[in-house]
């Protein structure tokens, strides 16, 4: 018998769940929600009420009670940046989560704040794991060439680390601190990092354009290009924004996010499916290579996750063009669920220290600029 922990990961009109006994999933939903109900309310938190019910009335259909859980598990969206570990939810934490504290308005931030009602409902301790604001640059990877702005990123952390800890353990049979490796989260969204003893020293800010041409995402645009492209067309800021996270990418150039159905098109003759798919796959090339100078070229593994990692294409062409960097291992799908299960177990199990949000950002600027 091991820890028993209960994960909550909100997203955009879905809540998934699972409950563990340690590595042991016992039961684990997608919990849908109605998009136009999730409408009515006035923010993010107010939809507090309506997914612990809908969570709770899975629950109960099931036949699962959450009483005697040890531990409950949010996402961590809306907080300040942190190092990567896991964080005991405080006030402060449910306060940043409340408000968006860094600024970006998504599901996530219910992940604390549904753990936290919870765990003072059931007495258990709660907790998030590697939240989606981890930031563990090394200083070289942070100036940029404007004076006052420096590079923050935004990645996958918490499905990133997983792969890299159970990579370590399993396969290597070595401590994920004593690797380096190449990590990338290739799904809606695409994540390339560069791991380091442990430490996440590099990688791209997703929401903010960097890294490489994603299902929705418009990945790397020169300045000028841009700026051209605001003129010719008229598009304001917030269309600008949107082509970072949500209309970019395939969605830009096919007008569907599915990849699924663009290597169909593409498989059908569609020469210009084929282009974007096997752009999308150069750029992950390029990024992982890039990572791989950050380690200086020791690297251990080029570790790939998320739901497009599924394509044995885009795998067997990672792996022609990026093989002679270090092996290369597929791990379709992701471990968020299990990672933050696991994160919980960790502390629990007195093998990695509970780490205290202090709601100051992990970087700021340099002390000499």
């Amino acid at each position: 018998m091991g820890w028993r922990v209960f994960a909550i990961n909100p997203g955009s009109t879905s809540t998934k769940i699972a409950l563990f006994d340690g590595e042991e999933c016992l039961f684990s939903k997608n919990v849908a929600h109605d998009a136009a109900e999730l409408g009515k309310f006035k923010d993010m938190p107010a939809q507090l009420p309506y997914r612990r019910d809908m969570i709770l009335s899975i629950l109960a259909e099931n036949g699962i009670s959450l009483e005697g859980m040890d531990a409950f598990v949010g996402r961590g969206g809306g907080l300040l940046s942190v190092e990567g570990g896991t964080y005991e939810i405080t006030d402060l934490i449910v306060e940043h989560a409340r408000t968006c504290a860094n600024g970006v308005v998504h599901p996530a931030t219910l992940g604390s704040l549904l753990a936290n009602e919870f765990a003072n409902q059931y007495g258990a301790k709660a907790f998030v794991v590697n939240p989606p604001d981890t930031d563990e640059l090394q200083d070289l990877a942070r100036m940029t060439g404007i004076k006052g702005v420096y590079r923050t990123v935004h990645l996958h952390a918490l499905n990133l680390k997983e792969t890299a800890i159970r990579h370590s353990e399993r396969v290597l049979g070595k401590k994920y601190e004593e690797c380096n490796y190449v990590v990338c989260h290739i799904g809606g969204g695409v994540s390339i990092s560069a791991h380091r003893a442990g430490k996440m020293i590099d990688g791209y800010d997703i929401v903010g354009g960097e890294g490489c041409m994603a299902p929705t995402r418009c990945g790397p645009v020169s300045v000028y290009d841009l700026l051209d492209y605001m003129e010719s067309t008229g598009a304001d800021m917030k269309t600008v924004r949107s082509l970072c996270t949500r209309n970019g990418g395939f969605v830009s150039h096919l007008g569907i996010s599915d990849a699924i159905e663009v290597t169909k098109r593409a498989s059908e003759g569609d020469k210009y499916a084929e282009m974007v798919w096997n752009t999308m796959i150069y750029q992950i090339e390029k990024g992982i290579g890039s990572m791989a100078a950050a380690l200086k070229g020791k690297v251990d593994g080029i570790l790939l996750g998320g739901g497009m990692v599924h394509s044995e294409d885009l795998v067997n062409q990672i792996k022609e063009s990026c093989g002679w960097i270090a092996p290369v291992y597929a791990y379709p799908g992701e471990f968020e669920m299990e990672a933050m299960a696991a994160g919980a177990s960790r502390v629990l199990d007195g093998k990695e220290k509970v780490k205290v949000y202090t709601g100051k950002k992990v970087f700021e600027k340099f002390d000499f600029a």
